[in-house]
């Protein structure tokens, strides 16, 4: 077994969810390719907290991968629902990542078949698996993603990327037209350590147009990072809050939340973007942090259908339906995830039919019943709460089980439904009934707008 030190620039950020890896090449790969004949290969994909999340078969089991500009190397790391998948090859690494804890271990696999819905495969792939229990998006997210691919995708096709029809074009390269369009600018496009940079401007504490240079990051949920630099008048603005901006690999992440007065990618200007400052401690082990100002998440990327040509070194961004959308901040203060399962007992109706007791007067008597029906149904549990926000000062705190929310079962929705009832607009008065170590309390605040 050969053991490999490598420091990775991860950011596992829930719920943000930033995510970004830097492996070096140990080792060459032959690439994806198409495996028909035709020009490109379509792929539909779920649109899940901003994030691409793409159907990947690797070895024969189809598992769930979000698709991150900033990862270098396939990653797996949660394989509780797809035990039958084989691995072989392995060899043991450790990876450092961002926050203060130790490194943690994780495998080296090499020599699998790795398949996107049927038309792009790679027949000799590395992978790289982390089996750290820590290292999990389901919960966040409401469904299962068991990994992260990124670079090798960009590097073998154009991809283009349409968020409004929920849509991904692999294309081979030299075969794409870049198309020109009123709504369309193309920019240039710098690929450093394997990852795509651009450069945008930002009006920040009263300076118009601080250039930046971001790192782009499809596997961020969030809109803009920007790292303090103050002789580059890169300062968090006196207007913020506090928070917690997720978790790394080495621990917990910590920074400052605000806004830019203006984000501006070539023509196309956004108006009050969120940013968020993390703070020195949390990037100490990011790699390559003179190389950039911040990172491009994809909440500002969503506004757009993109193409990716990393061959011709160029970006292309056509605005879409939600270019327009603001930029909002949590409001109640409350972070959920899925934490288990609880028993959630329902009355349903039932019919019973019968002969008449009458032999005069045959017939059928129906008798309507009240039947009681157990189900089991995903717990949306309070996995961080802001101090100082409404929830935290109505009396919730985290492990809390969120058991309806205005009068409204959770059950009966989703993990993405159930947080957007929770941020609906200012001023909105939220009831909520939670479970609290078996004990049903109730609470009422209003939603506060931040910033």
């Amino acid at each position: 077994m050969q053991l490999f030190v490598l420091n990775i620039d991860k950011k596992l950020i829930l719920p943000v969810l930033l995510v970004f890896f830097s492996f070096f090449y140990l080792s060459a790969q032959s690439g994806f390719r198409l495996i028909s004949d035709k020009d490109y290969h379509t792929v539909k994909f779920r649109l899940i907290s901003n994030l691409i999340v793409l159907p990947v078969e690797i070895n024969g089991v189809e598992l769930s991968f979000i698709l991150d500009t900033g990862v270098n190397r396939p990653i797996l790391f949660d394989l509780t629902s797809a035990d039958s998948l084989k691995l072989e090859n392995t060899e043991t690494i450790y990876i450092r990542g961002l926050g203060e804890g130790e490194a943690i271990k994780a495998y080296r696999t090499r020599g699998n078949v790795m398949k996107v819905r049927g038309g792009v495969v790679n027949e000799n792939e590395d992978l790289y698996l982390i089996l750290d229990q820590y290292i999990n998006f389901a919960p966040r997210l409401g469904i299962p993603i068991h990994g992260i691919i990124g670079f090798e995708l960009f590097r073998d096709f154009v991809v283009e990327i349409n968020y409004s029809r929920k849509r991904i074009r692999f294309y081979r390269p030299g075969t794409y037209k870049h198309k020109k369009c009123r709504r369309c600018e193309t920019l240039p496009l710098d690929i450093i350590h394997n990852k795509p940079y651009l450069k945008a401007d930002v009006d920040l504490n009263g300076r118009k147009g601080v250039e930046v240079k971001l790192l782009i990051d499809s596997g961020s949920s969030d809109a803009l990072w920007i790292f303090e630099k103050e002789n580059e008048g890169l300062i968090t603005p006196k207007k913020h809050f506090e928070d917690f901006l997720g978790r790394g690999l080495s621990g917990s992440i910590y920074g400052d939340r605000a806004r830019v007065e203006k984000l501006k990618i070539g023509k196309f200007e956004l108006p009050e973007t969120k940013v968020a400052f993390p703070d020195s401690i949390s990037i100490q082990h990011l790699q390559n942090l003179n190389e950039r100002d911040g990172s491009l998440g994809a909440e500002v990327l969503r506004r757009f259908n993109v193409t990716f040509d990393y061959h011709g070194k160029k970006i292309t961004l056509r605005k879409n339906r939600y270019f327009k959308e603001a930029f909002k901040y949590n409001m109640s203060g409350i972070e959920l995830q899925h934490n288990g399962i609880r028993v959630v007992k329902e009355l349903e109706s039932g019919i019973r039919r019968g002969q008449s007791g009458n032999s005069g007067n045959e017939g059928v008597s129906i008798r309507l019943d009240r039947l009681l029906k157990y189900t089991l149904h995903p717990a949306f549990e309070i996995a961080e709460i802001r101090q100082g926000s409404p929830a935290f000062l109505a009396g919730l705190r985290t492990g809390d089980v969120i058991l309806s929310v205005n009068g409204k079962s959770t059950y009966r929705y989703s993990l993405p439904e159930v947080t957007e009832m929770l941020n609906v607009k200012e001023g909105k008065k939220i009831r909520l009934e939670v479970d609290r170590k078996d004990k049903v309390l109730k609470f009422s605040f209003e939603l506060k707008k931040m910033l």
